[in-house]
């Protein structure tokens, strides 16, 4: 059977569609382009251009997200004794490897702690509240409180008795006073009185502290003025760039030590303290970061 040919009209109707077709077919993809291509680079830029390697230390510290808890509280009161020593800004923080506590917020309400307290220096920033107790001749009126900062060691002498001037022996739980808190508390002439004292939480103004010193090859960081429970248990440095995180030991007090290549890094740092919080300071020390110079953090509350 033959087929019905075409007119020619028709011949033409059908080379116009294609020709239009042929048309609008790129103009639709190109139009569709123009119209994505935008808001494509809106969504994408943001993640090429603004994530800086500062940035990407901050993402790191998010994703290993601080350990969080409670806010540290007051413990219960504990008996003990106390004494009383005299120094100066500079020899108050002597054990715990604080420089001068006066400049460093301290101020003289400080305490030497005995062995069974300082616990090899971890108990140091510590803080608690004393009063004494049971001795009306020595304590003064009203038995005030006195709150205090352990920032030094207590030193047992184990040629005396632990009643009778070995006052630090191991186990007793024994406070050696600054001067002129003691005095706030009992009689200088009473020489040692029975005490009650518990832990509180530090409060601090401002950040966390860290004083950076030694060379490039040995790195001792200071950490001071530190919130809640106040008696640091981990350090950690990270860098923006090579440098890991790298957990720090301590020396001694709250004088820690690493040495890794810390020198040309913008330096976060992460700390933990006993109540089992950490919290993290990001980027807190620049790339041209000195020695001998002291970085602001932030603190617990």
């Amino acid at each position: 059977m033959a087929m019905p040919m075409s007119s020619p009209s028709a011949n033409a109707m059908t080379m116009k569609a294609l020709t239009l077709r042929a048309l609008l077919g790129p103009m639709k993809a190109l139009t569709l382009r123009a119209l994505l291509g935008p808001i494509l680079l809106c969504l994408l830029l943001p993640y090429h251009v603004h994530v800086s390697a500062a940035d990407r230390v901050l993402l790191e510290a998010k994703k290993d997200h601080d350990k969080v808890g409670p806010k540290f509280k007051p413990g219960p009161w504990k008996h003990a004794h106390a004494t009383c020593y005299e120094g100066g800004s500079g020899t108050f923080g002597g054990a715990c490897g604080y420089h001068d506590v006066v400049k460093e917020g301290y101020g003289l309400k400080t305490v030497a702690l005995s062995d069974a307290l300082f616990n090899k220096g971890q108990s140091c920033g510590a803080c608690f509240e004393i009063r004494c107790v049971d001795s009306p001749q020595w304590c003064k009126p009203g038995q005030p409180v006195v709150s205090v900062t352990a920032t030094n060691h207590c030193p047992p002498n184990y040629n005396l008795p632990s009643d009778n001037g070995g006052w630090c022996n191991s186990p007793r739980e024994h406070f050696d006073i600054a001067k002129p808190i003691f005095l706030q508390i009992a009689e200088y002439k009473a020489g040692i009185v029975p005490v009650e004292y518990r832990r509180v939480p530090c409060k601090k103004i401002g950040g966390i502290r860290f004083t950076i010193t030694g060379n490039p090859y040995f790195n001792e960081v200071m950490v001071w003025n530190v919130g809640g429970s106040g008696d640091v248990t981990s350090v950690e440095v990270k860098g923006d760039g090579k440098l890991p995180w790298t957990p720090l030991k301590r020396m001694w007090g709250q004088r820690w030590t690493t040495d890794a290549k810390l020198v040309g890094e913008s330096l976060t740092f992460r700390v933990g303290e006993s109540d089992g919080r950490t919290i993290t300071s990001v980027n807190i020390a620049p790339k041209n970061w000195q020695f001998g110079q002291t970085y602001e953090g932030k603190n617990f509350d």
